[in-house]
């Protein structure tokens, strides 16, 4: 069974195109098809249906995919111990995060990374917590890391870093060059919030709870689909909110946004390492993760702001 066909194969079960999957390999649309039937000759099945536009496997594509995807990766690891041993770290390694750390921890770890093994490849995929759970478990990628302690036999948890979640409000906000607020005052301003289901949502109305208040009490004047409308939100004056320490650091150095702290209430959260059990990995992957706990290690598992 050709490797590069199988390759190929998992690409059009990635993507669900072959135009797509044709341009991430580097080949014409007709050899990523010709590849395919190749390959459906060789295991006597047909592995892909075209449903109009959608790409999906079939029950015997599905099969060959997890295993397919387990020579890739053990390949991949042959090729990058070789290079390891020779003295030069190379290859690549697809990682996995939730919103907060794939967007502000992440980004300058690998950046760091790479000043040292500037021959390896990282790709970086966000989504939901229970995506990345997802892709960790069928080697879509090596590692996650999330912001949810999420219950899965099969996935190894480990602690590594730690998120604060502070009031923040814009320049010139009647709360702007006060210390603190007391919880009851929170329903009196405008609230910005991100949507029902995100992470940061649920850690502050658990820790609202805990302290007392009920969540229904908040004004909210608008619902964000992401962190960063959040924050810009904020600094639009739309109204105040509660988000991650690592999302607002640069606005807090720069004085676009004000940190304030809550009565009675500090809000954290930590941030997992999520691996698939018995699962070993690349020696790239073992290298990145022993950089992202060196970092981890150096910040006491806290974004460096809050140590100030």
């Amino acid at each position: 069974m050709d490797i590069h066909r199988l390759i190929v194969f998992c690409k059009v079960i990635e993507l669900q195109s072959f135009t797509r999957a044709a341009e991430a390999v580097s080949l014409t649309q007709p050899t990523v098809s010709e590849h395919i039937r190749a390959l459906e000759d060789s295991v006597g099945e047909k592995l892909i249906d075209r449903l109009g536009r959608e790409i999906l496997p079939t029950p015997a594509g599905k099969i060959l995919y997890q295993y397919a995807r387990e020579i890739i990766l053990l390949r991949e690891k042959a090729m990058q111990a070789l290079q390891k041993f020779k003295g030069n770290l190379s290859g690549s390694l697809c990682i996995g995060a939730s919103t907060i750390p794939g967007t502000y921890i992440l980004p300058s770890l690998i950046g760091s990374f790479k000043a040292s093994y500037p021959s390896t490849h990282i790709t970086l995929r966000i989504g939901s917590s229970g995506e990345v759970v997802q892709k960790v478990l069928d080697g879509t990628v090596e590692f996650g890391m999330i912001g949810a302690k999420w219950e899965e036999k099969r996935v190894a948890l480990e602690e590594v870093y730690s998120d604060e979640l502070p009031l923040v409000v814009y320049p010139g906000h009647p709360w702007d060059g006060r210390q603190r607020v007391r919880l009851e005052e929170l329903g009196s301003v405008p609230f910005v919030s991100r949507e029902r289901g995100s992470g940061t949502r649920a850690v502050m109305q658990q820790a609202l709870e805990s302290a007392g208040f009920s969540p229904s009490h908040l004004n909210i004047v608008s619902e964000m689909g992401s962190t960063e409308a959040v924050r810009q939100a904020v600094k639009a004056k739309v109204g105040v909110a509660i988000l991650s320490l690592y999302a607002v650091i640069e606005e807090i150095e720069r004085k676009t946004l004000i940190p304030l702290a809550l009565d009675r209430l500090r809000i954290t959260r930590p941030f997992y390492l999520a691996q698939r059990k018995n699962r070993e990995a690349s020696p790239l992957c073992t290298a990145f993760l022993e950089h992202l706990r060196a970092d981890a290690s150096a910040r006491q598992g806290l974004p460096c702001s809050a140590q100030k």
